[in-house]
């Protein structure tokens, strides 16, 4: 499917583009200039670890909001910290309510992007990623909606320009949302279950606990099982797809 012809822009919005492309720039630039990207490590929740858990145990709605919307921020303009994020989910809310606000919010954030770049900066993503397009667009006519799922399922290209290259294609935003969320679904869990161990080291002995191993090692291990997953899909897809003769012969 080829991307779709971008009209002449009025300059009014022009002026719009221009705008909100310095106010997101501004708003990068001062996240570093101003230092917030230290409060989005594991070395400083480590830190702050007893107070948070004090206040969620009072304010458990205050907390969750308040995470909801640092992790779109952070994930929706591709700020360092995103993985700290989800990890410290998993410590804070536990492994299900963790996982379904890292779910949530990182499926809005996917959304947003996706749709500033269709409707406000898609002559500036074809002119920077004209090359990704072409390939995403080239999957896109093989394999469909199936081919965003093996993207979040396999991060090879970076969620940002996945996002952002996808808004130039013809898939619709409710799919966009729905496979985003299933393909990043899996992935949440895994990180967030690791998260769920940082409460329990206290003593060096808990760094080498099964819980924490099993979970290190599930995270280590993830990329190769969901490597097997999108694999199995793929030839079930392509055997689906073969006509019904092609079956018999090969019987």
């Amino acid at each position: 499917m080829d991307p779709k012809p971008i009209a002449t822009p009025a300059p009014t919005a022009i002026a719009v583009k221009i705008l909100l492309a310095t106010l997101l720039l501004v708003i990068v630039a001062s996240f570093f200039a101003f230092g917030f990207h230290r409060y989005v490590t594991i070395d400083y929740f480590l830190a702050q670890q007893s107070a948070i858990s004090t206040y969620y145990a009072v304010h458990p709605g205050r907390t969750a909001a308040a995470f909801i919307l640092i992790y779109i921020f952070v994930a929706g303009l591709s700020l360092p910290g995103g993985l700290v994020l989800t990890v410290v989910a998993g410590n804070i809310f536990g492994l299900w309510w963790g996982t379904v606000l890292v779910s949530c919010a990182s499926t809005v954030a996917a959304t947003l992007a996706f749709l500033a770049s269709r409707y406000f900066f898609c002559d500036i993503v074809q002119q920077h990623f004209g090359e990704r397009l072409r390939f995403i667009n080239e999957g896109m006519d093989k394999d469909g909606v199936f081919y965003l799922f093996s993207l979040r399922l396999l991060p090879v290209s970076p969620f940002l320009v996945i996002n952002l290259v996808m808004g130039l294609t013809s898939m619709s935003t409710t799919n966009y949302i729905l496979v985003s969320q299933v393909g990043m679904l899996i992935g949440a869990i895994v990180c967030v279950n690791a998260g769920t161990q940082i409460a329990n080291i206290e003593t060096l002995d808990d760094i080498v606990s099964p819980g924490l191993l099993g979970s290190l090692t599930l995270l280590a291990i993830f990329p190769f099982i969901a490597k097997r997953i999108v694999r199995g899909l793929k030839t079930r897809i392509e055997e689906l797809r073969r006509p019904t003769g092609t079956h018999r012969g090969n019987r």
